[in-house]
């Protein structure tokens, strides 16, 4: 299993809009980079919901439901959406700061591409994550 961090910004896509729909397409992305994460995701593959711009913080977990399909809101038809659903809040909100802090995170996507919207995560990194999510 592999696992992903997919990016919204609270007022276009927030993490409580995303538990009450419970399921959503995750559509919009254009980046070509992020789009070539899109299709590697696998069904059961999950992912932490990240609060882009407003928060900057890792707020919940997901999963993949549905693999790459062609996104329905590219008229050029070109982008692939994938579905999610709501896995859990995590306990603790991971900002983007604490990230940045932790020298063993230097390398995650996040930190070295702040502006994809999907970017991948290695085991040792959603471990690390994972941990800082139930830190006090």
């Amino acid at each position: 299993m592999a696992h992903w961090l997919i990016k919204s910004e609270p007022s276009a896509y927030s993490w409580e809009q995303f538990v009450k729909d419970k399921k959503t397409s995750w559509t919009g992305v254009r980046n070509p980079q992020a789009a070539m994460n899109l299709k590697a995701m696998k069904t059961g593959d999950l992912c932490f919901f990240y609060h882009s711009n407003e928060g900057k913080e890792i707020v919940g977990i997901a999963k993949v439901v549905k693999t790459a399909y062609p996104d329905p809101t590219d008229k050029a038809g070109k982008a692939v959406a994938v579905d999610v659903a709501a896995v859990e809040p995590v306990k603790q909100a991971v900002t983007l700061a604490a990230i940045k802090a932790e020298p063993k995170l230097k390398d995650f996507g996040l930190v070295r591409q702040s502006r994809l919207s999907v970017v991948p995560v290695n085991d040792e990194q959603w471990k690390l994550i994972t941990k800082m999510t139930t830190a006090k």
